[in-house]
Order: structure tokens, then sequence, then C-alpha cells
């Protein structure tokens, strides 16, 4: 029987090779923002990359649109991110500044939802641990990607971000999430 045979007949998004490598993926996507290595922290995304984190409507619904709703972070392609990690690193940016935050992004249930050709959406629940100004605040959330797994590491070809925080106390920044 093959990979693919084995695949459909059991439910396997993606068989078990891939499935590690995804995940791996995923870790270090958070390590390199944890550690604060911007530059390869961008080469995880492909150039088209929409990053997006809607924001709670006042119905406790999530917004749909970012094109035409309020959206808590929204680029629509990798130049937006380039744009934010610039704003970071030179100290132009509201949400930080010196002394640099502390995080650690706890990842975990990582699920494979659906492959098409080279492309895996997954869905993953994560924490997050944000020190700054001698105070420890946590985000927590899930997340959306569909990653493109054609090449040696896979590439985010999309990022939805849940935040399920009720208040966030300080300006949310990428490496928060």
């Amino acid at each position: 029987m093959s990979t693919t045979e084995i695949q459909k007949s059991t439910g396997l998004v993606v068989d078990v090779e891939d499935a590690e490598r995804i995940r791996q993926f995923v870790y270090r996507e958070a390590r390199l923002l944890d550690d604060w290595q911007f530059d390869q922290w961008l080469e995880c995304y492909h150039p088209d990359a929409e990053f997006w984190m809607p924001a709670w409507d006042v119905d406790d619904t999530l917004t749909k649109d970012p094109q035409n709703d309020i959206s808590l972070i929204w680029y629509p392609n990798r130049s937006g991110l380039e744009d934010r990690v610039f704003r970071i690193k030179t100290d132009r940016s509201a949400a930080t500044s010196i002394p640099e935050p502390r995080t650690e992004h706890n990842i975990g249930g990582i699920e494979f939802l659906e492959r098409r050709d080279d492309q895996v959406e997954i869905r993953f629940s994560w924490t997050t641990h944000y020190y700054r100004y001698h105070e420890t605040l946590t985000y927590y959330g899930h997340s959306f990607y569909t990653l493109d797994i054609a090449g040696d590491s896979p590439l985010i070809l999309g990022k939805k971000v849940i935040l399920k925080n009720d208040r966030v106390h300080h300006l949310i920044d990428i490496y928060m999430i």
C-alpha cells in the first residue's frame, strides 16, 4: 500500500515525515521570535504571505475581512512584516524600546487540517509569556497557517492569529503572539 493510500484509508492529512517536519518548523518559528532573530524569522514567510490577527467585534465575534473590518494586525504580504521588523530593530516601534521585552512561546496541539498538493493547512494553540518592566503578562490563542511544503523547509503562505485575551495591557506586536 502506498503512502497516499495509507493517508486516505486512515484519514491522515500528511505522512509522519511531513508532520514532523512541519512541527519542527512551527517550533523554530516561535524560537526565532523568542531569540529576537527577526531576519531568520522573516525567511519563514513567502513574499506574498498574508499575516492577519482579526479583532473581536462588539458582539463577541471575530471580524471577517481585514480590508474592511478592524484588525489587531494585518499585513497583506511579507513587506509589511519586513517594515515591522525594521521598526523593532531601529527602536522606531511604540511597542518596543529599551529594555527589550522577553518572550517565551509555548506551542501545542498541532493539527493538520487539509492538504492540497504541496499546501498544508494547520491549526495549533499557543501561549506566550511576555516580560517587561518587572511584569509578566500572558497572551494565548490559536493560529491557522497555510504552508508550502514543496521546498527543503516549509514556508508560510498565510497566518491567521486568534488572540483569546479579553484585555490587552500594552500595544501588541508580532513577537508577543
